[in-house]
C-alpha cells in the first residue's frame, strides 16, 4: 500500500498513488451513505458517487436515468421542484453556496427529505461550468421538526382555548415577558401604550394589583423563590376601565446550583366569573339561611300562639277526669274534645319536627341498638291504635332477634313508630301489619313494615316523600299532616341509612329501612324515649298543706290552674299577673312552690328566675317553668337556667301531678 504525504499534489503522484487515492475516496463515498455528485452544466450530465441512491432502493440501471439532469425532476416531489430550481438559479446569480432541502422519491414510491449543499466552479468570466455537492438523508430531522411544530401548535391551541395568559420572568435581568392574553384580561390590546411603551412590565403589572392584595402576592412570591411552597395566589386587579377583576396566578421557578432563581414561568387565569358566582352563591345562602331562620321563628311563634288556646282546651278536658259526677255520655264528649285537641297538637308537633329537621337542629347520638327490643316497644305503643281498627300486628325476626344496628335509638324509634302508625292508619279494617327483619348483602339490617292496605298507584310513587302531600288521603276520614314520611326519611338518612318502599295497588305497601349492622349482643340497653301520653291522670300522694304562687298573665291559663288546685285540698294557690308583683309576693310569703310562665310582659320568666335565685330569701324555693315554647333549644335553655322542671303547653295535668308528688309526697325533702 502506498502512503501519500500531505505535500504531494496530483501532478507529482505516480499512477499507483493516484489509484490508491481514488480507491480511498470511493470507500469514503460508499461508507458515508451520502450522495456525492458533480453537475456538468454544459452537457446537463450529473456524475453520482456514494450509496445515496442505493439506500433509496435504486439499482445501477435506475441510477443511469439520474445522470441526465433533465430527468432529475422526475424523482423530486412535485411541490418541491420549483423551490429546488429557484435555489439553483439563486446560486448561479449570486455565487453564494447552494443550500436547499427537498423531498425525493424512493424506489417504493415514498418520499424522504434530503439536504443539498453545493458550490460551483466557474471560468475566468465568472460563468458556472460545474456544480459539485452532496445529498444526505434528513428525514428523521424533518420528522422531529414536524413533531415539534405540531407540539407547539397544539400547546398554542390549548393556551388559546383556555384563555389563560402565560408569562416568564428572569430575576437576574428583571426581564418580564407577558403574553397578549394577560393584558386582554385587563381590557388592553397590544396596541395600547401601556403594553408597548417599554415600561418595567413587572412594576407596571404590580401597580394594577389591589392594594389590599399586593402584600399577599409579594409574600407568596417571596416564599416560593426561597423554595417554600408553590406559587399559587388569587388577587384582585384593576382593569382598563377601573373595574376589579380576579386573577389566579400559578408558576414555578427554576434554580441554579446555588439555589438562586434563574427563571420563573407561569400562567394567569381570569377567575372573575367564578368569584362573582361564589359571591352570588354566598348571598343566596345568606338569604336562604335568613329565610330559614325567619321560617323557624314564625313556626315557633305560631306554635306558641296555637298552644296557648290548646292549653285551655286540653287542660279543661283533663280536669273533667277528676269529676266523678259526670254522666257516661258527658265523658264520651270530653274524650272527643281531648282527642281532637291532641290531634291538632300532633299536627303542630309534626310541622315543628319538620322545621327542626330541615334546619339541622336535630342531632343524633349513635350507639348499638337492639332492634327487636325497640320493635317490641313500638308494638306496645301502637297496639291500641291497631285494636281500634281490628288490625293484626305481628313480627318476623327470622333468627335476627339479637341483631344490632348503629343508630340513635330515640330517632329510630320515632321513625319506626311513624311507619307502623301509617301502616295501621292506611290499612283496611281487619287487615294485617307485619314487621320483618332480614339481612342484606352489604352488612345492613333491613326493617320492613308491610301492610295490606289499598297500596299506592305507580304514577304517584314520586309524591310519597313530598311534604304535606297525603296522596288524596285528605279526602278520607284518615287524620294526618302529610309530613310524617318526610320526617322519617330525613331521620333515617341522618343515621346514614336508606329508606324506600314497594307497593302493589289493591294489595298493600311495604316500607323498608336499611341500617348498618354492628356486632350482635345478647342484651343492649335502650335509653328512655318519649312515649305517647296516656289519658289517665296520676293521683296525688300528698299530705299536709302547701302554698303555691303562680306568676302568669294569661287569664285562661290562670283559670285552668285555679280549677285544678281547687280540686287539690293539700294546696293553696295564689296568682300574680305581673312579674314584679310576683317577685314581691315570693319574698313576702315564701311559698313552697312557684309556677312561672316564661312569656311575661316587661320581665320574662328567665329574668324573674334570675332575681329569685340571687335573693337569699327566695333562692331555695323550687321554680317550675311553664311555656308554650317547645323547641328543643328552649327546653334545654330552661333546664340550664335552673328551673326545677320545665313543662310545656298544652300542659299535661299528669306531668304536673308527677312534679307535685316528687316535691311533696311523704318522705320527700320538702315534706320532711
Amino acid at each position: 500500500m502506498h502512503t501519500i504525504s500531505a505535500s504531494q499534489t496530483l501532478d507529482t503522484m505516480t499512477p499507483d498513488e493516484l489509484r490508491d487515492l481514488v480507491q480511498r475516496y470511493r470507500r469514503i463515498f460508499s461508507g458515508s451513505g451520502y450522495g456525492f455528485w458533480e453537475w456538468d452544466l454544459t452537457n446537463s450530465y450529473i456524475d453520482w458517487s456514494g450509496t445515496f441512491w442505493e439506500q433509496l432502493g435504486y439499482s445501477d440501471e435506475d441510477r443511469k436515468i439520474v445522470t441526465d439532469a433533465n430527468r432529475l425532476p422526475e424523482f423530486i416531489h412535485p411541490d418541491d421542484i420549483d423551490c429546488m430550481y429557484e435555489a439553483v438559479r439563486e446560486h448561479l446569480r449570486t455565487a453564494e453556496p447552494l443550500n436547499t432541502c427537498y423531498r425525493i422519491k424512493t424506489k417504493s414510491g415514498d418520499y424522504i427529505w434530503t439536504q443539498v449543499r453545493a458550490d460551483s466552479i466557474r471560468d475566468d468570466s465568472g460563468r458556472a461550468m460545474y456544480i459539485s455537492g452532496v445529498n444526505f438523508d434528513v428525514t428523521e430531522l424533518k420528522n422531529v421538526e414536524a413533531a415539534l411544530r405540531e407540539s407547539e401548535a397544539r400547546q398554542a391551541r390549548i393556551i388559546q382555548a383556555s384563555k389563560d395568559g402565560i408569562w416568564e420572568w428572569y430575576p437576574e435581568s428583571n426581564d418580564f415577558q407577558f403574553s397578549a392574553r394577560c393584558w386582554e384580561h385587563l381590557g388592553y390590546t397590544e396596541e395600547d401604550d401601556l403594553v408597548t411603551a417599554g415600561h418595567d412590565r413587572m412594576q407596571e403589572w404590580l401597580s394594577f394589583i389591589h392594594k389590599e392584595d399586593a402584600p399577599k402576592f409579594n409574600a407568596v412570591l417571596k416564599q416560593h423563590l426561597r423554595g417554600f411552597g408553590p406559587f399559587d395566589v388569587e388577587y384582585r386587579i384593576y382593569d382598563k376601565q377601573g373595574s376589579i377583576r380576579w386573577i389566579r396566578a400559578r408558576g414555578k421557578a427554576s434554580f441554579d446550583v446555588d439555589g438562586r432563581p434563574t427563571r420563573m414561568s407561569g400562567t394567569n387565569m381570569d377567575i372573575t366569573d367564578i368569584k362573582r358566582a361564589e359571591e352570588r352563591v354566598l348571598k343566596a345562602k345568606e338569604v336562604a339561611e335568613k329565610a330559614n331562620r325567619a321560617k323557624s321563628d314564625f313556626l315557633n311563634s305560631m306554635s306558641h300562639e296555637l298552644r296557648t288556646p290548646l292549653n285551655a282546651i286540653l287542660g279543661y278536658a283533663q280536669l273533667f277526669e277528676y269529676d266523678e259526677n259526670l254522666q257516661e255520655s258527658h265523658k264520651d264528649n270530653i274524650r272527643e274534645i281531648r282527642s281532637a285537641g291532641e290531634h291538632l297538637l300532633k299536627l303542630i308537633n309534626d310541622v315543628l319536627d319538620l322545621a327542626k329537621v330541615e334546619s339541622g337542629a336535630v342531632t343524633t347520638a349513635f350507639q348499638p341498638v337492639l332492634v327487636s327490643r325497640l320493635l317490641t316497644d313500638c308494638f306496645t305503643l301502637v297496639q291500641p291504635q291497631a285494636d281500634a281498627r281490628g288490625i293484626n300486628l305481628h313480627g318476623d325476626f327470622s333468627g335476627l332477634a339479637n341483631a344490632c344496628v348503629s343508630a340513635d335509638p330515640i330517632r329510630l324509634k320515632q321513625a319506626l313508630l311513624n311507619l307502623m302508625s301509617n301502616a295501621i292508619k292506611y290499612n283496611k279494617v281487619g287487615g294485617e301489619v307485619e314487621v320483618i327483619l332480614s339481612s342484606t348483602e352489604d352488612n345492613h339490617l333491613r326493617i320492613a313494615v308491610c301492610d295490606t292496605g289499598q297500596g299506592i298507584a305507580p304514577e304517584r310513587h314520586d309524591e310519597v316523600f313530598q311534604p304535606f302531600n297525603r296522596l288524596s288521603a285528605e279526602l278520607s276520614k284518615v287524620e294526618g299532616s302529610g309530613v310524617g314520611l318526610v320526617i322519617t326519611r330525613q331521620l333515617i338518612e341522618m343515621m346514614q341509612g336508606r329508606i324506600d318502599f314497594t307497593s302493589e295497588q289493591g294489595e298493600g305497601t311495604c316500607f323498608w329501612v336499611d341500617l348498618r349492622r354492628t356486632a350482635e349482643a345478647e342484651d343492649v340497653s335502650l335509653p328512655n324515649a318519649p312515649e305517647e301520653q296516656e289519658h289517665t291522670v296520676l293521683s296525688l300522694n300528698v299530705e299536709g298543706l302547701y302554698n303555691v304562687l303562680y306568676i302568669e298573665d294569661n287569664p285562661t291559663n290562670i283559670r285552668l290552674l285555679q280549677q285544678f288546685f281547687n280540686r287539690c285540698e293539700n294546696f293553696q294557690l295564689e296568682v300574680s299577673e305581673e312579674p314584679y308583683v310576683g317577685i314581691f309576693r315570693a319574698r313576702q310569703t315564701c311559698p313552697d312552690l312557684i309556677l312561672l310562665d316564661i312569656n311575661l310582659p316587661g320581665l320574662d320568666g328567665y329574668d324573674v328566675l334570675s332575681v329569685l335565685r340571687n335573693d337569699p330569701v327566695t333562692r331555695n324555693i323550687p321554680v317550675v317553668g311553664l311555656s308554650a315554647n317547645v323547641m328543643s333549644i328552649d327546653i334545654e335553655k330552661g333546664r340550664e337556667a335552673g328551673f326545677y322542671e320545665y313543662l310545656t303547653k298544652p300542659l299535661q295535668i299528669s306531668q304536673l301531678v308527677e312534679v307535685l308528688n316528687r316535691l311533696f309526697a311523704p318522705g320527700s325533702q320538702i315534706a320532711q
